[in-house]
């Protein structure tokens, strides 16, 4: 259980370190910005309370928050993100399967995994580019915003994804 919550923290701290050090300045023609950081709450196990889920979800928003200066907007996504996770998970996994697994290409399948991730990295830009842009006057170039990001976001996961496995 220790060796567990300590391999969650370093992965905590390191995805939460290249974002804030690496990725946050990148921004592909000034819509598309990777948040890699979301791959930390995509792989909890099913079996995982969404308390528990939702706690690392806002801490992990909270501590991107605090040195990205952006108040409280990564924390309310990751938050939503981590409370929808289940109920995405249910939408693309049959119910007799989900007793414990991780997420992954190995565990569910590529194409399964992949529309996983898509709904949940499209929940999390959906939210934190609304609160953004905390407007509704420019919806295309929000929703241009909410999809490249989004696009760039799963095309960097599934790489790290395919790394790891």
């Amino acid at each position: 259980m220790m060796i567990n919550y300590l391999h969650k923290t370093g992965w905590f701290v390191g995805l939460m370190l290249l974002q804030v050090l690496l990725l946050n300045h990148i921004h592909i023609a000034g819509y598309a910005t990777p948040f890699l950081y979301v791959y930390f709450i995509l792989k909890f196990a099913s079996n995982t309370s969404r308390n528990e889920l939702m706690l690392w979800g806002f801490f992990l928003g909270f501590f991107i928050d605090i040195f990205s200066n952006t108040p409280g907007m990564n924390a309310a996504a990751t938050t939503f993100m981590a409370f929808s996770l289940p109920y995405l998970l249910r939408l693309f996994m049959p119910r007799d399967l989900l007793d414990g697994i991780v997420p992954s290409f190995k565990s569910m399948g590529v194409f399964p995994f992949f529309k996983y991730m898509l709904a949940a990295v499209f929940v999390h830009q959906c939210t934190l580019l609304t609160i953004e842009y905390f407007s509704f006057s420019s919806i295309p170039q929000l929703l241009l915003r909410v999809v490249v990001s989004t696009l760039f976001t799963c095309t960097c996961i599934m790489a790290v994804e395919g790394v790891r496995r």
